[in-house]
C-alpha cells in the first residue's frame, strides 16, 4: 500500500510527517525517486509534470493538492481515473479574510494614499462608496465570499453557469444574466474555475459591461482575464484600479507591466493557500476510500473541469 506525492517545487515535509502519522504503514513516496511504483494506489498531484504517472501501473485515483484543477486535468497524459479537490472550510476562511481586506483597502482608498505618499502629497479624501459587491463564481469559495459581504451589508450579486438559491444574494447565469450582475457592481471578485468556456473570459466586451470605474479583483486563475484589455480599461479609466492575485505565469515576470502600472495591486497568489493541518483529513480519507473501492469525496465532473 503507498500514496505517491506528485507536487514539484514545495517543501512535502509537514504533508509527509503527517501522512506516516495519520496512515502508519502505508510507504509514501515522492516523484520523481519513486522506490515501489508499483505500490501506488492514489497520487496528491499539483502541477505535477507530464508524464510523472506514467510508472505508477496500480494507481486508482487522484487527489488534488488544492481546490482547483486546471493544472490537472490539462496534462494530457493524466490517466482517465477518479480525480477529487480539496473542499476545505480553511481554505474558504483564507480566501475570505483576503477578499475582506482588499475590500477594505480599496474602501478606504489606501491605494490613493500609498501613490500620494510616493510624491510626498498631502491630500485627504473621504473613503470610496463601495456599497455593490458581484461574485463570478458560486462555487464553495464563490458563496463563502458573497455570503460574508451579504452579512456585512453589502449588496451582493452573483455569477454562475446556473442559478443559484442563496439568501440575499441576486443570481444569475447566462450572458444577459452576466451584464446584469457586473453592470451596477462597484467591486467585482472573480472566483470563476478555469475551463475552456472561461479562458479570456473577462475580455474587452464583457469589460465594457462593467460600471464605469469599478474595481476588478482577480483571485480565481490569470488566464481568465484578457491582460490586454484589462491594461486598457485600466488606461482608458473603465475601470479605476484591479487587484491580482493570480497571473499566466507565475512567478510574474519582471518585464511584465502590471508590476509598475499605477492602478493595480499585484499579490503572489496567497489569497488562499492549502492548509495542510486541515486537508490532510481529506485525503486520508479517499486515500481509505480508494483501498474500499469508494466513490472519492469532492469528486471533479472531468467534462466540466472542476
Amino acid at each position: 500500500m503507498s500514496i505517491a506525492l506528485v507536487i514539484p517545487d514545495r517543501k512535502l515535509d509537514a504533508l509527509i510527517e503527517k501522512l506516516n502519522m495519520l496512515l502508519p504503514g502505508v510507504l509514501i513516496q515522492q516523484w520523481p525517486h519513486y522506490t515501489a511504483p508499483d505500490q501506488v494506489q492514489m497520487a496528491v498531484v499539483w502541477k505535477q509534470p507530464q508524464g510523472s504517472l506514467a510508472a505508477l501501473s496500480n494507481l486508482k485515483s487522484l487527489q488534488s493538492f488544492g481546490a482547483g484543477v486546471d493544472s490537472i486535468v490539462s496534462d494530457p497524459t493524466l490517466p482517465d481515473l477518479p480525480l477529487s479537490r480539496i473542499v476545505d472550510p480553511a481554505l474558504a476562511s483564507s480566501m475570505v479574510n483576503y477578499l475582506a481586506g482588499i475590500v477594505l483597502h480599496y474602501q478606504l482608498r489606501l491605494d490613493v494614499f500609498q501613490r500620494q505618499q510616493q510624491k510626498q502629497l498631502w491630500k485627504p479624501k473621504s473613503p470610496r462608496l463601495i456599497k455593490h459587491i458581484c461574485v463570478l463564481g458560486l462555487g464553495e469559495l464563490g458563496q463563502a465570499a458573497a455570503q460574508y459581504f451579504v452579512q456585512q451589508g453589502y449588496q451582493v450579486s452573483g455569477w454562475s453557469r446556473s442559478i443559484k438559491l442563496l439568501d440575499g444574494i441576486e443570481s444569475y447565469a447566462g450572458e444577459e444574466g452576466f451584464i446584469k450582475a457586473v453592470s451596477a457592481a462597484d467591486l467585482v471578485i472573480c472566483l470563476l474555475p478555469l475551463t475552456p468556456d472561461t479562458n479570456n473570459f473577462l475580455n474587452t466586451e464583457r469589460l465594457r459591461a462593467f460600471k464605469a470605474g469599478a474595481i476588478l479583483v482577480n483571485v480565481a486563475r490569470g488566464a481568465i482575464v484578457d491582460d490586454a484589455a484589462l491594461l486598457a480599461a485600466l488606461d482608458s479609466g473603465q475601470l479605476q484600479a484591479a487587484c491580482l492575485d493570480v497571473f499566466r505565469e507565475e512567478p510574474l515576470p519582471a518585464v511584465d507591466p502590471y508590476w509598475q502600472h499605477p492602478a493595480v495591486l499585484v499579490t503572489p497568489h496567497c489569497s488562499a493557500v492549502t492548509n495542510v493541518d486541515t486537508a490532510i483529513h481529506q485525503i486520508v480519507e479517499n486515500y481509505q476510500r480508494t483501498l474500499n473501492g469508494l466513490p472519492l469525496m469532492h469528486l471533479v465532473n472531468r467534462e466540466r473541469g472542476y
